[in-house]
């Protein structure tokens, strides 16, 4: 079992990152200490925070009270929600958080079942919760979990295998293990309002997917075909069905989050972020090349589509910070493919730098400067690596009436939550 620990200051995004995926179906929470757990599973996310606010003391020096864990069993382990629940209150009872007010959520958006906890670093008397060696602490918990309920160990395991995300190799085999280890995490973490989108981060893994749509017997049919490519984009192997990995990734269910997409990336603004570093990079880059290193320095990846004489005619960003993936034209006229033709057209390079051999992680080393407000996380452990910050990260860009966790400037009386 793998623990992937986050510290922050956004409390309400840490929430409302585990709510979200309950109201899509895709969680829901397994259990509570000292704060108010509904019947339902369905939490007011603002009503949430209170309860919790109820614990914290007037004035605390904490700059970054948030503790946010995710505890991921091996893929192959079978558990009931009971067992991690139980798994979730004995983790936090022998890392020191056993008395302070948390949430256990459970996830299932990755093609496995895994479990977060909310709580907070500060205590009820304002104090900063013993965070000496917390990450070895937590290894030697999660290993005594391994033992008491049977799991997978953690060490020794690939980690490509189960909760990192990697370039299909084709000469690893077993591509649909390879297709499908990628494609469902992608698929649920990634914002895109097209296919063509969702083809274009798709083959940053060396993945290609084809749509399908004609007649039979009468009926009219559509679906999609998940193919591996190699090195030089050439398709590789049998092509696979969509079906064959679920629902989230076939044609209905992309269609569904291509239109909440649409919606977040509208209400959220996540283009500012990608427009901003877009105009940054073109304004201030000799070439290609150098436009593609800025980009990658700020965790944004760009694809050009080209035709045999070299013009390119289609251009998309992916950016990893906010998961978002935009075409040229959406960003406004000054970033269409007919402008950077002009830039980077004709003899100029011509080969795309897709992620070889890399994990995702990799791709946001160089970051921080440019996601500090989205309340990533900014510490690191050995023992896990930097997943967690990827594959469940911290809302992106939340509006500014949702403001990480305040400080109440008059001393007022404490109330505590309820022990449930």
């Amino acid at each position: 079992m793998v623990a992937k620990i986050n510290i922050g200051s956004n409390l309400y995004g840490a929430l409302a990152y585990n709510q979200e995926k309950v109201d899509e179906g895709l969680g829901k929470i397994l259990g509570s200490n000292l704060v108010f757990e509904p019947a339902d599973g369905q939490i007011n996310v603002a009503e949430c925070m209170n309860d919790f606010m109820q614990f914290v003391p007037a004035h605390f020096r904490t700059e970054k009270p948030v503790f946010h864990v995710s505890l991921n069993p091996h893929p192959d382990d079978r558990l009931t929600d009971d067992q991690l629940a139980d798994i979730g209150r004995e983790y936090m009872e022998k890392l020191g958080y056993g008395n302070q007010p948390y949430l256990i959520f459970k996830h299932e958006d990755i093609g496995r079942e895994h479990i977060h906890i909310v709580s907070l670093r500060v205590d009820s008397e304002g104090k900063k919760i013993d965070g000496y060696k917390e990450h070895e602490r937590s290894k030697e918990i999660t290993e005594q979990l391994e033992r008491k309920y049977d799991l997978h160990p953690a060490e020794g395991q690939k980690r490509s295998e189960g909760w990192e995300l990697s370039p299909v190799d084709i000469s690893k085999g077993d591509l649909k293990k390879q297709i499908a280890s990628v494609i469902k995490p992608l698929a649920s973490m990634y914002h895109f309002q097209s296919m063509g989108e969702y083809k274009a981060v798709l083959s940053l893994y060396n993945i290609n997917v084809e749509e399908l749509k004609g007649e039979a017997k009468g009926k009219p049919y559509r679906g999609l075909l998940y193919s591996a490519m190699d090195s030089e984009g050439n398709k590789v192997g049998n092509p696979l069905k969509s079906s064959i990995f679920g629902k989230s990734v076939g044609y209905d269910g992309l269609e569904k989050r291509m239109e909440k997409s649409t919606e977040r990336i509208k209400t959220k603004n996540l283009k500012a972020h990608t427009l901003k570093v877009v105009s940054e990079a073109k304004q201030g880059s000799q070439s290609e090349s150098e436009f593609r290193a800025k980009l990658r320095q700020q965790g944004i990846d760009v694809l050009f589509r080209r035709n045999d004489e070299g013009r390119i005619y289609g251009a998309t960003f992916i950016d990893h910070t906010t998961r978002t993936v935009l075409n040229g034209s959406r960003l406004g006229k000054d970033y269409s493919a007919n402008v950077f033709n002009g830039l980077y057209g004709g003899n100029q390079q011509q080969i795309q730098e897709p992620i070889q051999d890399t994990r995702l992680s990799d791709v946001y080393k160089n970051t921080e400067q440019s996601s500090k407000h989205y309340e990533s996380s900014h510490s690191s452990d050995n023992v896990t690596g930097g997943l967690f910050s990827i594959l469940t990260p911290e809302p992106e860009n939340y509006p500014k009436d949702d403001m990480p966790l305040p400080r109440r400037k008059k001393k007022k009386k404490r109330r505590y939550g309820r022990q449930m």
